[in-house]
């Protein structure tokens, strides 16, 4: 068999109307506007971005252990400046907080609703086919409710129109005073085991800060805390006169625990 004569009538590569039709189809590709085969919609990956921002800000509500009102939790844990969106591309995410009312105290519920907002910039393809979004923006809204010593819930709710109000201030936090160890040692330092309440007491005459103290084998002990912020300041004089700060797991501020009292010294948990 003569293969060279065989071979000699096959068409050319470079003549294949196929490979020309390939050939065609890409160079249409990119002398395109700039926009990749299967363009995405920046409005529907807005909308996709919100849902997602919604759910981790859920997540990062978390369980609630404090009592507070819904403007403080508004205040101190939704943020309202623009930030990146987590899931990237460029996208930037504004938080609104739209409304507030109740707290976590009890049984009560609070509830927080909150807008995002979304904005998603242009995204060329980075080569021939590759993955391209148009600019595109989103809002959506979502109730955020809350009940202590529960997970937060959250669903989605029709956005109202307008601007939101002004962002609400968190109340303050009760907690033991700053110097409240300065406080206490001046008291354990003068006192006797027949003033050591009054004065401790006196020293702390906040009606939220509780007051415990007790003498035990010759330590003068006193507690005094915060027992709903698990906020305590335990401190022993010993019989030589010395102030000691002795360590506790804190587990036992929790409530159904020890809570903020002499016992995290006279007798701990086993």
């Amino acid at each position: 068999m003569n293969r060279t004569g065989s071979s000699a009538g096959a068409t050319p590569p470079s003549r294949n109307p196929w490979i020309r039709c390939a050939v065609a189809v890409l160079l249409v590709a990119s002398a395109g506007c700039g926009k990749g085969i299967g363009e995405e919609s920046g409005d529907a990956l807005a909308r996709d971005t919100a849902a997602a921002e919604a759910k981790q800000l859920n997540t990062d509500l978390g369980h609630r252990n404090r009592a507070r009102d819904a403007g403080s939790i508004a205040a101190a844990e939704i943020s309202q400046e623009p930030q990146d969106a987590a899931s990237g591309g460029g996208a930037t995410v504004r938080r609104e907080a739209l409304a507030w009312s109740g707290r976590t105290a009890g049984d009560e519920r609070a509830t927080v609703d909150v807008r995002f907002v979304v904005t998603v910039p242009e995204q060329p393809p980075v080569s021939i086919g590759g993955a391209s979004n148009s600019a595109g923006e989103a809002t959506r809204c979502y109730r955020y409710e809350f009940e202590l010593y529960r997970y937060t819930t959250y669903h989605e709710i029709d956005c109202p129109s307008g601007p939101a109000p002004s962002p609400p201030t968190a109340a303050p936090v009760p907690r033991v005073p700053d110097d409240g160890r300065q406080r206490l040692t001046a008291v354990l330092r003068t006192a006797t085991p027949d003033t050591l309440a009054g004065a401790v007491r006196a020293a702390f005459p906040q009606d939220w800060i509780t007051v415990d103290t007790t003498v035990h084998e010759g330590a003068l002990v006193a507690a005094v805390g915060v027992p709903a912020e698990r906020d305590c300041l335990l401190l022993v004089r010993t019989p030589a006169g010395k102030i000691e700060s002795p360590g506790y797991d804190r587990i036992w501020l929790e409530p159904g625990e020890t809570g903020c009292r002499t016992a995290l010294y006279v007798a701990p948990p086993r």
